[in-house]
């Protein structure tokens, strides 16, 4: 049986822009973008695992305002429940400490950037909402 693995993620809104980061070169599906986030540990709810994790990898902090999407994607080792949250950026400087880099970008330019497969659902989302122009 495959390890399933529960990620809170941030779609983080500033200014018209979506907060991206860049996967490290050692983790798994390196060099990939994703929206940031991280694992939940046991006894952590979905809204506190995210913000922990934005402030351990980013130094932010956001308000998160609603559950966006949730989806499951099955890798060859492991399966990933992913629950996506819309935040709004609240403070501080977003600092590359958890990511190789990170880039706000308009929705449109999402599809410029190549993501994991388990993030394909909530990318055709956003680019429906916010097609581009």
């Amino acid at each position: 049986m495959k390890p399933r693995v529960e990620v809170a993620i941030g779609i983080i809104f500033h200014q018209g822009r979506i907060l991206i980061t860049q996967r490290l070169a050692h983790a798994h599906l390196p060099h990939l973008w994703e929206f940031p986030g991280g694992k939940k540990m046991p006894n952590e709810s979905f809204e506190e695992c995210l913000t922990r994790e934005l402030w351990e990898e980013l130094k932010i902090q956001v308000v998160i305002e609603k559950k966006k999407f949730l989806t499951k994607h099955e890798y060859p080792e492991k399966i990933v429940h992913l629950i996506f949250f819309c935040c709004r950026y609240l403070n501080g400087n977003v600092k590359a400490l958890g990511c190789q880099q990170f880039k706000w970008v308009y929705p449109k330019e999402l599809k410029n950037y190549s993501f994991p497969a388990a993030n394909q659902p909530i990318l055709e989302k956003l680019l429906c909402t916010y097609p581009p122009v």
